[in-house]
Parts: structure tokens; C-alpha cells; sequence
């Protein structure tokens, strides 16, 4: 009987699946161009890795995310380092302030076909698993965070929200405005980009060389 999948194990698997992913040609992506298909393809290949070795649920379009177990609430993320970004589901404006609501494995590959041999090179430049209580937008999470060390009221809260265009109505704002003043909002480290999607952007994650709590720098050749 398979173990139960934990984060722990989770971390460990994207380690030795970066590492097995990168020292082997791949035939199925020679050519490939989409990135949308890139990332596809390493999803369903790296759940069924976790799959040979332990028990864990599966995502669905229902429920939204990747790995949506009680205790792993994991979304996957595969991207270039050419652009470090993706998007995901936008389900109220809170998201960008408080966090996405589940934690992300971000994958980040260099891609380098080799027409003699017909196979792609899929190196793994970075890999990251980020917190959920770390996926707001930095930006945003900053200054409000500022604001509130300074004695920002309720009213400078919404007028900063409207600033940033945060896509909520005026009795939404001032809801959320309460809810910051009442619960600092945590620092997060993803530029999201207000969109029908949220779209997320993630090379400050990338190019990070502090430790950060939250933030655990799986694979890192980037700052190497």
C-alpha cells in the first residue's frame, strides 16, 4: 500500500524529478513551441511520477487545483525562464491582498531542441513551492503593509485600492479595507496582473536569493 503524498514528500519528488527530467532527452516535446503544451505535458507527467509512489488526490476543473488534498492544496505551475509566468482562476479580489488561498509548485525550464538527434533538452533552471500564506502580490502587500505601520485608516485603505485598480465594487473595498486593518496582510512575493485570469508573474521568486519563510528553493541554477 502507497504512502499518504505530504508536502515534505512532495518537495523531495520535484527534486528528483527536475533532476531525472533534465538529464533526459525528450523525443515527445522536440519542436514543440507552446508553451501552454510545454506545461500541459510536464503536469500530467510529474503527477503521475508522484502517482508510482503515493497515495494522493487528484485534481479536477471543479475543484481548480493540481493536488487539492486537505493537507498538500498545491497548485502546479510549468514555465519558461524566457518569461516566468502563467495564470490562474480569479475568484475575488482578496486574492492579490491575502493570497490565492493554496500553495504553488513552480517549475521553471530552459528548453533546447537538438535537431540531430530529434529529442529536447528540458533543463530545470528553478523550482520553488511557495506557501499560500506567500501568493499575494508583492507590490501591493508592501505599501499596504507600510500604510498600516504609518496609521492608515480605513478610507486611505480604499482609496490606495482604487489606486491600484483592485477589481472589486466600492462596499467590497471598504470590506476589504476592514478586513487589512483588522488582519495585516502577509508579504507576498507574485506580481499579479488583474486580468479575466489572474496572471502571475514569477521571477522576483526566481531571482530570489534571501531565505524566506514560506519559500522553499527547490532547485536554483539561475543565481548560481
Amino acid at each position: 500500500m502507497k504512502k499518504q503524498l505530504t508536502i515534505k514528500r512532495l518537495i523531495s519528488l520535484a527534486k528528483e524529478f527536475c533532476k531525472i527530467e533534465s538529464e533526459t532527452p525528450n523525443k515527445d516535446l522536440f519542436g514543440v513551441t507552446d508553451g501552454k503544451a510545454v506545461g500541459t505535458y510536464i503536469e500530467h507527467k510529474f503527477q503521475n511520477f508522484i502517482n508510482e509512489r503515493y497515495e494522493f488526490e487528484i485534481g479536477s476543473s471543479a475543484k481548480g487545483i493540481d493536488l487539492p488534498g486537505k493537507s498538500i492544496q498545491t497548485d502546479i505551475k510549468v514555465t519558461s525562464i524566457k518569461q516566468p509566468q502563467s495564470s490562474c482562476p480569479f475568484k475575488d479580489a482578496k486574492q492579490k491582498i491575502f493570497g490565492l488561498g493554496y500553495n504553488l509548485l513552480i517549475f521553471v525550464y530552459e528548453k533546447t531542441d537538438n535537431p540531430e538527434t530529434g529529442t529536447t533538452n528540458l533543463q530545470f533552471v528553478s523550482c520553488n513551492f511557495l506557501d499560500k500564506a506567500r501568493t499575494a502580490d508583492y507590490t501591493t502587500t508592501y505599501r499596504l503593509r507600510e500604510m498600516l505601520k504609518d496609521g492608515a485608516n480605513q478610507e486611505d485603505i480604499v482609496a490606495y485600492l482604487n489606486d491600484r485598480n483592485i477589481p472589486a465594487d466600492e462596499i467590497t473595498k471598504n470590506n476589504i479595507a476592514e478586513q487589512i486593518i483588522n488582519n495585516t496582510p502577509k508579504q507576498g512575493y507574485l506580481t499579479i496582473s488583474n486580468a479575466l485570469q489572474w496572471r502571475l508573474q514569477y521571477g522576483r521568486v526566481v531571482k530570489m536569493i534571501d531565505t524566506i519563510d514560506g519559500i522553499t528553493k527547490i532547485i536554483d541554477k539561475v543565481n548560481k
